[in-house]
């Protein structure tokens, strides 16, 4: 599976962005999508994600209010709308994949490279 992001940039803070990743390859096997980030000397966190199936979501708790992310399966993309940025959104974003296998059970992680958006105060 590869994954290619897109919609990063430079926004003032209470402005909104869109990102959006297009995932390629074995695109059936993916069981869910979603946007972590990483903000400089922080770990890679968890944004939103979205499950392929049925298309429940997941929000971490500081973008729940804010953040909306949706799917297209037909086009194999998930997008990110965030409103309301905050200088602390300020980060890489990485789209990522998840497939479940089995046996033994697991979950193969795939990532994209990654977007850069960057909130002014």
């Amino acid at each position: 599976v590869q994954l290619v992001e897109s919609g990063g940039g430079l926004v003032q803070a209470g402005g909104s962005l869109r990102l959006s990743c297009t995932a390629s390859g074995s695109t059936s096997n993916i069981n869910g999508m979603g946007w972590y980030r990483q903000a400089p000397g922080k770990q890679r966190e968890l944004v939103a994600a979205i499950a392929t199936g049925g298309g429940s979501t997941n929000y971490a708790d500081y973008v729940k209010g804010r953040f909306t992310i949706s799917r297209d399966n037909a086009k194999n993309t998930i997008t990110l709308l965030m409103n309301s940025l905050k200088p602390e959104d300020t980060a890489v974003y990485y789209c990522n994949a998840k497939i479940v296998v089995n046996p033994p059970l697991r979950v193969l992680d795939y990532w994209g490279k990654g977007t850069l958006v960057t909130v002014s105060s």
